[in-house]
């Protein structure tokens, strides 16, 4: 369920709810997620905030393919910076709750950390271990916006404004990490693309330049990369109800299907046609 509202003035943008990374289905339903676009100026720094509330009778269980990005997740009962998980990662809902959630560009994690992102691949920091922040006034003032109703629009707004006054000491981003948001922008927009090969040449880096440069700033390697946004569009496809396996494993780029069925398991635990299965039919 997306919620969407009209904007007022000063209030963020609301995005396209349409999420390639979050492995939702019939038996594994999403609370409302309210999903914004960031300031102008931070467009560079910041993809998107996405603000799930929930209110639930018994445990729920979400998982995703993360984005190539770090995050910053505030909640009602903690505050995290993440680094990117290689596999598939989970956080299990109880009760009623919040939490606003900062998406990061790949460029942005290497700046709050000021150190490569690698170090906090597969991990999470309590977000007063990341000293660029001020993670006490921050959390304070995420939360005392988020209080009196977490689903109202301007409190959002002013959960999302918290942040952004925080964000703006690390505009403009550097040129590594304008190359590193380029990379992953249009290797997204180019599915055709299964070769480190080819992402180099576009870029203009040698493969080990490549290599550093996505280390550095998502954690992982190229090949990491296009295995990841083979992934978010077979999540896409699949959530259309594109019911041809064996199509949509050759539009993807592999051999068969095969490999595909083996990739998609390997990482969801869940196979093509498990997961198809578990959509909503029109």
């Amino acid at each position: 369920m997306i919620i969407r509202h009209m904007r007022k003035p000063g209030s963020p943008r609301p995005v396209d709810p349409v999420d390639r990374a979050h492995l939702t289905g019939v038996t594994r339903p999403s609370p409302p997620i309210h999903r914004y676009a960031p300031s102008a100026h931070l467009a560079d720094l910041v993809e998107r905030y996405w603000i799930p509330v929930w209110s639930l009778l018994e445990p729920s269980t979400q998982s995703t393919l993360q984005h190539p990005v770090c995050l910053v997740v505030v909640s009602n009962t903690y505050a995290r910076l993440y680094g990117v998980v290689r596999g598939r990662s989970s956080v299990t809902l109880e009760g009623d709750g919040w939490a606003v959630g900062t998406m990061f560009t790949p460029a942005a994690g290497r700046l709050l950390l000021g150190r490569s992102v690698a170090t906090v691949t597969d991990t999470h920091l309590d977000l007063a271990e990341v000293a660029s922040l001020d993670a006490d006034v921050l959390v304070e003032e995420i939360r005392t916006a988020m209080a009196a109703d977490p689903r109202d629009p301007a409190a959002h707004a002013a959960a999302i404004a918290a942040v952004e006054r925080q964000l703006a000491a690390y505009v403009p981003v550097d040129e590594p990490g304008l190359l590193i948001n380029e990379v992953v922008a249009w290797l997204r927009d180019h599915p055709e693309v299964t070769r480190v090969a080819e992402l180099a040449e576009h870029v203009g880096l040698s493969e080990r330049s490549l290599q550093r440069l996505v280390e550095q700033r998502v954690g992982m390697s190229p090949k990491w990369l296009i295995q990841r946004r083979r992934l978010h569009d077979a999540v896409e496809g699949l959530k259309r109800g594109e019911v041809s396996l064996a199509d949509m494993a050759a539009r993807l780029g592999y051999a068969d299907q095969a490999h595909f069925t083996h990739d998609f398991r390997t990482v969801t635990g869940m196979t093509p046609g498990e997961y198809l299965g578990d959509q909503p039919r029109p």
